[in-house]
């Protein structure tokens, strides 16, 4: 993307803002990086955005701002979008029970103790809410990366919603039938939430997660190269994906030509499924930005923008059992309907702003955006694990450093 105005003119040093060229140089010259992009938009226009590094090391391939990466997690905020478009059509409430949509749901159970094969259980104290799923406060979980009893059952029943994980109305059965890590509503716990949200995008509008994205979210927005797959038409532009070795040293995990997200994709992964591009996730960070429309289409209501981005916990994320994530602290940080939100600055101890809202995916990519200074940063690269680095809290600092007015 092109820079579109001269940084002091937003009140930025630009002098201050080529540190972040400089800093993501070293990153890939010590071979901790692929590749990395960084944009920095003030008030909707672009400061600074740039590209340094390899969309594919092997192949010497340079990354490109026109690059398609996978996003991850960063879908989150695109299916919390899409069900808040459907909240707004009167369609359910937030506090609605999951069962009333997807009866696999009622009368869960809650692991206790025991071996994966004969758990002991409780009953849940509370049926699932939607706004238990979009705060991650449902009970469930994730298997990948995780120990205990809950996280083994959904490796061996295939509930992380991979992309050959099956059909997503038939992964979320299987998981209605596994029991939950904790009471609904008792903590934070990162968790398939947002797939479980997805199939209820399906259930509520009577179509396929990918068509409904695509008719109400990418095509009014333009996010041309954004999906649940890669077609062969757009090969070329896809980048490999590496790995941080326990040496810190990058490993190849999957080409782009070796993915399964060029092929049959099985599971429509509302948690983390979609590839895109910088250009599309601007778009989409742009019009939550400007309060749920871009370029004379509005996607949501400006009230429903800002319920999905205030504090929806009763303190920080530290305070429902989760001091860290990743690299970040999450003392002074809270959660809101699909992404994270500054509380405190100073209990977080980094620069930033109470009020904006941020999240980021598994290979290490990440946004935010500063309502109060108007500011909009996305990172791109390709490197799991996220936490590898601390790449989102010094891209933090050498952001908020630059700003002059």
């Amino acid at each position: 993307m092109n820079v579109t105005s001269t940084p002091e003119q937003l009140g930025i040093s630009k002098d201050r803002l080529a540190r972040i060229k400089t800093w993501m140089q070293g990153y890939i010259d010590t071979g901790k990086l692929p590749g990395a992009t960084t944009l920095v938009a003030r008030h909707g226009k672009v400061v600074f955005c740039e590209t340094v590094g390899y969309g594919d090391l092997e192949k010497k391939t340079p990354l490109a701002q026109d690059s398609i990466l996978r996003f991850y997690s960063m879908t989150k905020p695109i299916t919390a979008v899409a069900v808040m478009m459907l909240y707004e059509q009167g369609l359910f409430q937030l506090d609605d029970p999951l069962s009333a949509f997807i009866p696999a749901f009622t009368d869960m159970e809650v692991y206790r103790s025991g071996p994966v094969d004969n758990p002991v259980t409780e009953p849940a104290t509370r049926p699932i809410t939607i706004q238990h799923l979009m705060t991650h406060t449902s009970g469930l979980t994730y298997g990948m990366e995780n120990e205990g009893g809950v996280p083994e059952l959904y490796i061996k029943h295939h509930t992380d919603f991979n992309a050959g994980d099956g059909p997503l109305a038939a992964v979320v059965d299987r998981l209605a039938d596994l029991p939950l890590e904790f009471q609904p509503g008792s903590r934070w716990e990162y968790s398939v939430a947002f797939d479980v949200l997805g199939r209820l995008v399906e259930v509520v509008s009577g179509k396929s997660l990918d068509t409904y994205l695509k008719e109400n979210i990418f095509e009014p927005l333009g996010m041309n190269d954004t999906g649940f797959l890669v077609p062969e038409s757009k090969l070329e532009r896809f980048v490999s994906l590496y790995q941080c070795t326990p040496e810190y040293s990058l490993s190849l995990l999957e080409s782009a030509e070796n993915s399964p997200l060029t092929g049959d994709v099985q599971t429509l992964s509302g948690g983390g499924g979609l590839v895109s591009t910088l250009e599309d996730y601007f778009y989409f960070t742009e019009m939550l930005r400007r309060k749920g429309a871009l370029n004379g289409r509005r996607l949501l209501g400006r009230k429903s923008v800002e319920l999905m981005t205030c504090n929806h916990m009763p303190g920080d994320l530290a305070d429902m059992g989760q001091p860290t994530f990743c690299e970040t602290t999450y003392e002074g940080i809270g959660f809101g309907l699909g992404m994270s939100v500054m509380i405190d600055p100073a209990k977080a101890k980094i620069l930033g702003t109470p009020g904006e809202f941020a999240w980021g995916g598994y290979a290490s990519t990440a946004f935010w955006v500063d309502p109060v200074e108007d500011l909009t940063v996305i990172f791109l690269t390709q490197l799991i694990p996220s936490g590898a680095y601390p790449i989102r809290r010094e891209l933090r600092v050498l952001t908020y450093q630059a700003l002059v007015d």
